[in-house]
């Protein structure tokens, strides 16, 4: 869904379209936008990213989230769940939340519409679209598992005015994330938010309903004149796209699952988890992942989307990662700029990635270094609750 947080490219686990993480080991890149929202932060990677990096912390409080009965909706307010053909209202909504906060709409339609339809979002239980007594559809909200881990999703968006709806819009997506939880067999789960810093009024819930500070992704974005070069193919280096090669598909989410298994909210994938997301994606293309092979084994891949073509005509790096055994290498920043040179290539006028500012893993060098800019920020709150 199109939250908060991104992975290289978008954070680890949120949905979004646009849910990033990128991050640097060593001399190494990593980034990867799958890990949290894509689209609008993906509308989910994206839609809040904090300022600067924030110490990673874990909020466990005690706060109660009532589990067994939906409290009914406040005064003046109906609640009903949503439906594929109310993706324009969600857009709206979305948009009316966004646009004070960061000037423009941070997902489009498109994302929305594909949120909807994720696989592992269950249209009927896991979103609560609020209107007024009037009919005017004001809030909506929404919970996502990550496959069958322990980590849940939420994104919370009110038109403004409508405080009221947003407390509980935010109960009830906790509510929700808690019952996915028991649903799934774990007794504690962890649950992520995306949020921008200028949002004032969701900061504030979070830190309310027990929420704190875990991580800030920021976007960045390389602007591309008419022509961009290819970079020299690196000795010993082999590069195959996915486009006709199912061998090569299943090496891209093995070193996906490699180069993140330590990375924050990030969910590794089963090659059938990881195919039916991206084909469930309007965004995908085969043709836009590549891996590099070092002697004949797979060692780093570029999986790129095209999330940010309909509003900006921008490529979008949605994961970059390296296998540790294969990191200090110049693997990373050679297909970054392979992805530059194929964006441009295509016309597109820049491209995008998320990266995460752990201290630890200063990625956020090596793109600048490259000639990237940020443009975006998004904070990721946390919060651990017993089931």
């Amino acid at each position: 869904m199109s939250p908060a947080a991104p992975t290289c490219g978008c954070w680890p686990g949120t949905r979004a379209t646009a849910s990033a993480s990128i991050t640097l080991t060593g001399p190494t890149l990593a980034c990867s936008a799958d890990l949290f929202f894509t689209a609008s932060i993906s509308a989910s990677l994206c839609c809040c990213r904090g300022g600067g990096p924030r110490a990673y912390s874990v909020a466990r409080s005690g706060l109660p989230v009532q589990t067994e009965q939906m409290q009914p909706a406040p005064a003046g307010y109906s609640v009903r769940p949503a439906t594929v053909e109310d993706a324009e209202t969600i857009f709206a909504i979305q948009s009316a939340h966004e646009m004070p906060l960061i000037g423009s709409p941070n997902a489009t339609l498109e994302d929305v519409v594909d949120e909807l339809v994720e696989p592992g979002f269950d249209i009927e239980t896991d979103g609560w679209l609020v209107l007024t007594d009037a009919g005017e559809p004001i809030g909506w909200a929404w919970a996502c598992r990550k496959g069958v881990s322990d980590n849940v999703d939420i994104s919370t968006y009110v038109r403004p005015g409508h405080v009221e709806a947003a407390g509980w819009l935010w109960t009830a997506s906790q509510q929700r994330a808690a019952e996915i939880g028991r649903e799934l067999g774990h007794s504690e789960i962890t649950i992520d938010v995306g949020i921008f810093p200028e949002d004032a009024l969701n900061c504030r819930l979070a830190q309310e309903n027990g929420f704190a500070a875990a991580a800030t992704f920021i976007r960045m974005r390389m602007d591309h004149p008419q022509h961009v070069s290819y970079p020299p193919l690196l000795p010993g280096v082999e590069l195959r796209n996915a486009r006709e090669d199912i061998e090569v598909r299943r090496a891209a989410v093995n070193v996906r699952n490699e180069a993140f298994a330590d990375h924050f909210g990030f969910v590794p994938k089963t090659y059938e988890e990881w195919v039916k997301e991206r084909e469930a994606s309007s965004a995908h293309d085969w043709g836009l992942i590549d891996v590099a092979y070092v002697e004949g084994e797979p060692a780093a891949v570029t999986i790129r989307t095209n999330n940010f073509v309909p509003d900006g005509n921008c490529g979008y790096v949605l994961t970059l990662g390296t296998a540790p055994k294969y990191q200090g290498r110049g693997l990373g920043s050679y297909l970054l700029r392979n992805a530059f040179a194929s964006d441009a290539e295509q016309g597109r006028v820049g491209t995008i990635l998320h990266v995460d500012t752990n201290p630890t893993r200063p990625a956020l060098g090596l793109y600048l270094k490259n000639g990237m800019r940020q443009v975006l920020t998004i904070d990721v709150w946390r919060r651990s609750l017993e089931v």
